[in-house]
């Protein structure tokens, strides 16, 4: 079986978060999440069906708290409060949750393994080293900024694995 795992393109990844939020998203290419921005950052596994590490998602505070505000349909203070207090607040993080689950989406393709989302790691909790090196590696991965019109931009690296 050839291998069919691709990189989600930009315009997916935009037209994902745009369909989500309701509102405009920019994306343009990206620095990848530096290793000082990875304890505060959320973080998602997403496995095959072996549970195996498929890919691993970074996104930054910033972007996490902008997202989660805009989908809870909150006023952009409230990504901006979290931001300043260096945390996602549980509210936002909920809604960060069902924004990975939905991004398993970009990694399913016809013929390619069955991919789910397996964890997610929020600023502040133990990220496992093995989720951490692949989120750092260099490869096969796409890094994004990510900008939620009238809230925030921030980070947005896709890494996977080898």
């Amino acid at each position: 079986m050839s291998d069919v795992s691709v990189l989600p393109g930009t315009l997916a990844v935009r037209n994902l978060f745009e369909d989500l939020l309701g509102r405009e998203v920019t994306v343009s290419p990206g620095e990848p999440l530096s290793a000082d921005e990875v304890p505060t950052s959320t973080v998602a596994i997403f496995t095959d069906s072996a549970q195996k590490v498929y890919a691993v998602l970074g996104m930054s505070l910033s972007l996490a708290a902008n997202a989660g505000a805009a989908l809870g349909l909150l006023p952009a203070g409230a990504a901006e409060d979290s931001i300043d207090e260096k945390q996602l607040f549980p509210n936002l993080a909920e809604n960060v949750f069902e924004l990975c689950n939905v991004l398993t989406s970009l990694l399913n393709r016809e013929g390619g393994p069955h991919i789910k989302l397996y964890q997610v790691i929020y600023p502040g909790d133990p990220l496992p080293g093995d989720a951490r090196a692949h989120l750092m590696a260099l490869g096969r991965r796409v890094d994004l900024l990510v900008e939620v019109n009238r809230y925030g931009k921030g980070k947005f690296s896709l890494s996977l694995a080898p």
